[in-house]
């Protein structure tokens, strides 16, 4: 996590006790918000907003009790923000207001298995979340009702409509209709940085692009040294376009000794024609395990 701050003096125990949790909690922070949103991409930015907040707010937190619980209760609020501006919510219930005459999965099956993980967004966002808190991440019913803000018996409730609902085949990956003029930036965006055509790529920006290199940089791209940075990759690298989780995207592939294989993405945000931002994840590589499906047409 980058931070711009740090507090004044000798850096106090809860900071440091803070760093060494993120290190660690991290990769299951970032998991817990793409399971949520359905998108690595959009897991990311969530943490990373979770992570700022939570450092803001880290001389308010109880030192009593432990790091991890209260770091998953903030990304967990900011996924569900993110739910609601999304009007996912409202799509999700009125998809679930089907009968509930189902006769519910044994727990057991459910388990951790992998694949439950991408079957969640099916779910109304509570039932989502308590599934993932409760048969993913392993936590107590305690404890996920305390980081839903529900009771246990709430818990209990969502936990018993979800795994029902689990039980029925779905679809969760809906096709998008493509833009054929963003399809266009993007084909031409990786074909000049692929020939390393800088100014080729800057023309396709707009005059005032931002440029997020997640954990690394946040600012103007003018003032970045964003190509230079690739030059001195040393390892054999390429752009290919793609889809991360059903959204447009640039992956950034690495050449292992039989083939290329995904190393990381990059988002463009366009519009009018133009990108006017540019969100590199190349330093968290933990994005592409986590992606649940992650395509490219190289």
């Amino acid at each position: 996590m980058k931070t711009n701050q740090s507090p004044s003096g000798p850096v106090p125990n809860q900071y440091l006790a803070f760093l060494e949790t993120v290190t660690q909690l991290r990769p299951r922070l970032h998991r817990y918000c793409s399971r949520m949103t359905g998108s690595a991409m959009d897991g990311e930015d969530l943490v990373q907003e979770s992570l700022f907040e939570a450092y803001r707010k880290i001389e308010q937190f109880d030192g009593t009790h432990p790091l991890a619980p209260w770091l998953f209760r903030i990304a967990h609020n900011r996924c569900i923000d993110f739910l609601r501006h999304r009007k996912v919510r409202d799509r999700a219930e009125a998809a679930a207001a089907a009968p509930d005459m189902i006769h519910p999965a044994p727990p057991t099956s459910m388990g951790v298995a992998p694949a439950l993980e991408h079957l969640v967004l099916s779910l109304p966002p509570k039932e989502r979340a308590c599934v993932l808190l409760k048969d993913v991440f392993d936590y107590s019913l305690a404890e996920t009702a305390d980081l839903v803000d529900s009771t246990v018996g709430g818990v209990k409730a969502a936990l018993k409509r979800g795994r029902a609902k689990l039980a029925i085949p779905n679809s969760i990956n809906p096709t998008r209709k493509p833009d054929p003029q963003i399809e266009r930036i993007l084909e031409l965006y990786v074909e000049r940085f692929n020939r390393r055509d800088w100014d080729g790529v800057r023309a396709l920006l707009s005059e005032d692009a931002r440029l997020s290199v997640v954990d690394a940089y946040e600012g103007s791209f003018s003032e970045s040294p964003y190509f230079s940075n690739y030059e001195r990759w040393s390892m054999p690298w390429k752009l290919a376009c793609g889809e991360v989780d059903g959204q447009a995207a640039l992956i950034i592939l690495k050449r292992g000794p039989d083939t290329w294989s995904p190393h990381a993405m990059v988002r463009l945000r366009i519009s009018a024609g133009q990108i006017h931002h540019i969100v590199d994840y190349a330093h968290c590589p933990w994005m592409v395990a986590a992606a649940a499906h992650i395509h490219t047409s190289f």
